[in-house]
């Protein structure tokens, strides 16, 4: 288990118990006693947990998100895909994130990659985003700045829509655009379940000098409701090992670059 994976499992951990302690970290996660205690200071220093005695409790924000999140959260290619696309952001950049579980993956990298605290000129990344639970996890970061839309709030996905929201979307621009999507083909390009959900992400694909669709392989190869942005304008497709050979050849013969993690 590599850092990230420890410091994703210790905050797992806390969202289910409100608390740990070293001795039960080290159990755990097969690590050393010194190595949970550097990587519980670590996350303190993000504010991300509140140290005690022996151990951690959770901050105020810890992660109190809906099931579908944490849910998200514990799906291993999920976690790989959002490993895999910060590998694509550098430091200092403007990054756009859409709602849904692989993009809360994303935002949970962004918060502990070490490459992001180190921007002395400003802001160690910039986020913007249209999901409150992502802007929750984020806002706590001193080396993160957190720009949030405006709108109405669709309650089961925490998510941001309508006039207001794409108002402001509008005016930005962002290096980076990561797009949790419900389908993607090489035909129908990038889907949605939701026509409003759709008009907001593609506003955001398309004020981004790159657009990153972060998709498992039960995405590829469907369709949905409501159209995001045609095959032609997806820059990069992070997905899974387990996707279908041939899908993944269509996919590249539409121009997509596939990243498979």
């Amino acid at each position: 288990m590599d850092r990230h994976e420890r410091l994703t499992a210790i905050l797992d951990m806390l969202s289910d118990q409100g608390s740990i302690t070293v001795h039960q970290a080290v159990n755990s996660l097969d690590a050393s006693a010194a190595t949970i205690r550097r990587d519980l200071e670590h996350l303190a220093s993000q504010q991300l947990l509140t140290r005690t005695r022996g151990g951690a409790v959770a901050s105020t924000v810890s992660y109190d998100l809906p099931l579908r999140y944490k849910a998200g959260r514990q799906a291993p290619e999920k976690e790989r895909i959002a490993r895999a696309v910060i590998k694509h952001i550098r430091p200092g950049a403007i990054v756009g994130l859409n709602g849904g579980t692989t993009t809360t993956n994303v935002a949970r990298a962004i918060a502990t990659r070490d490459e992001f605290h180190d921007n002395k000129s400003g802001p160690g990344i910039t986020v913007v985003t249209n999901a409150l639970n992502i802007a929750s996890e984020l806002a706590v970061r001193p080396h993160i700045k957190v720009v949030v839309v405006g709108g109405v709030v669709r309650q089961h996905s925490y998510e941001i829509i309508g006039p207001l929201a794409e108002r402001l979307l509008d005016v930005v621009a962002v290096d980076v655009a990561v797009l949790g999507v419900d389908s993607v083909d090489p035909e129908h390009g990038a889907m949605a379940y939701d026509d409003s959900e759709a008009a907001i992400n593609a506003l955001l694909a398309r004020h981004a000098d790159t657009v990153i669709v972060a998709a498992d392989s039960s995405k590829l190869g469907k369709r949905a409701f409501a159209h995001i942005l045609p095959a032609a304008n997806i820059d990069i497709l992070i997905t899974d090992t387990s996707a279908d050979d041939a899908e993944m050849a269509r996919l590249r013969d539409a121009g997509i670059q596939v990243v498979q993690a």
